[in-house]
């Protein structure tokens, strides 16, 4: 699912809201997790999952083009931790298909 295919699912689920207004607050939704992870925080949605960032060291890597060493600088990178539920549900159809 993409952006614009989100925004239509809650058109959808809330006719008495625009689109323009429910635009606003998916993006509100998105800039307060970026926010929260620039500040090194880390956003917790119950049953959902965790966001947080992690360090990564910097390196050195290749060029696949040319096969040449190339320094890769040290950088944070955003993580997900899918939450119980969320994994629980993933694996629903496993479960069923057992029986």
């Amino acid at each position: 699912m993409i952006r614009s295919e989100l925004v239509q699912k809650l058109c959808e689920d809330h006719p008495d809201l625009t689109v323009k207004e429910i635009e606003r607050v998916v993006t509100a939704f998105f800039d307060s997790i970026i926010d929260q992870l620039q500040r090194g925080g880390r956003v917790e949605l119950r049953g959902f999952g965790a966001f947080s960032s992690r360090d990564r060291d910097a390196r050195k890597g290749r060029n696949p083009r040319t096969g040449d060493a190339v320094d890769v600088a040290a950088k944070r990178v955003p993580y997900f931790k899918p939450g119980k539920e969320m994994r629980e549900r993933l694996n629903l159809q496993d479960v069923q298909a057992a029986e």
